[in-house]
């Protein structure tokens, strides 16, 4: 400190430092396209859609509390899976690639589960966070998507997957691609049960992912933009060696070419999904009728293992034998 800044001149009463101001520094966020600086509370309550009309990447819990009713729901735990069953190393430690993945987005993978209801209807919803290493498939996310299915034919609800990865996890080499069928199989659950399966395509959903679950929904939306695809466009460039055609692997060329049922702007894609599972389980609620089971949220507001434990306890009245292929689900 300056000898200045203690100096007062004579008859003046020195003025006491101001507490400074801590301002967040995100406060401000870059619009990628149109380089303007929003508000941070204007983009979040827009759904994290600028002005412009770019979709910016979010993480599971700003997709649950957009889709789920009142902003309600329950997590659905996730199994956890050998962190490094091939000991992988690059340039670093797959293992040490985890733990900073872990610290940066505090969750365990890419994979997280909810359950609640969308426009009424019980829904269990599968968020991939491409924060957490490009969203890539490994054991963990295979195992994630398998436990949400079973979890949806138990509780008798639709299965919505937001997709959003870069597909197969290479440090799991073969693990990850076996992720590929294992997802295949849990879908038919849902198909056997009479459950509806529906994708939301994020930027980007690209490899492995696009190969197994992001394509095998009942009804596909992809979000204005996004990139799908198997390989990138880069890399078809340089194998054919020719220019592809403008906006090539993005929502609305795949709207154009089939591929996708719809492109759906965020801030309208919970009504849309309100709208579609109430025509969807509107055949099944009509057979249940009156006397089906209706579930409330607080009804599963408990872990998975304690439904677990309460299974294993002995009763006196012996429950009917359950279909083989409930026990699996289970």
């Amino acid at each position: 400190m300056s000898w200045l800044s203690n100096f007062t001149r004579p008859g003046l009463k020195k003025k006491n430092e101001e507490p400074k101001r801590d301002t967040p520094d995100n406060l401000w966020v870059k619009d990628p396209v149109s380089g303007d600086l929003i508000y941070r509370a204007e983009l979040e309550s827009s759904c994290w859609v600028t002005p412009s009309g770019f979709h910016m990447r979010i993480g599971p819990d700003a997709r649950f509390k957009q889709l789920f009713d009142d902003s309600a729901w329950q997590v659905i735990p996730v199994p956890k899976v050998a962190p490094d069953p091939l000991k992988f190393k690059d340039d670093k430690k797959y293992v040490d690639r985890l733990k900073s993945a872990r610290a940066k987005v505090h969750r365990e993978d890419c994979m997280a589960a909810g359950y609640g209801r969308i426009g009424g209807a019980h829904a269990v919803v599968l968020v991939q966070d491409f924060e957490f290493m490009g969203g890539s498939l490994g054991m963990a996310a295979g195992e994630a998507f398998v436990c949400a299915a079973e979890a949806a034919v138990r509780r008798k609800a639709a299965l919505i997957m937001v997709t959003a990865s870069g597909g197969a996890r290479m440090q799991e080499g073969i693990l990850s691609l076996m992720q590929m069928p294992r997802t295949t199989l849990a879908i038919q659950l849902l198909r056997e049960a009479g459950l509806p399966y529906l994708v939301v395509l994020a930027d980007p959903t690209t490899g492995g992912v696009t190969a197994s679950y992001a394509m095998l929904g009942d009804i596909h939306i992809a979000e204005p933009g996004a990139l799908i695809g198997f390989a990138g466009p880069r890399v078809i460039e340089q194998t054919i060696r020719q220019k592809l055609p403008e906006g090539f692997q993005r929502a609305e060329y795949l709207l154009d070419k089939g591929m996708v049922d719809m492109v759906v702007d965020r801030r309208q894609l919970k009504a849309t999904l309100a709208t579609l599972l109430s025509v969807l389980m509107h055949k099944r609620a009509m057979a249940e009728g009156e006397g089906g089971e209706m579930f409330e949220l607080t009804h599963f507001a408990r872990d998975e293992d304690d439904a677990a434990d309460e299974e294993a306890k002995p009763s006196k009245k012996r429950k009917a034998p359950k279909e083989t292929r409930a026990k699996a689900a289970e």
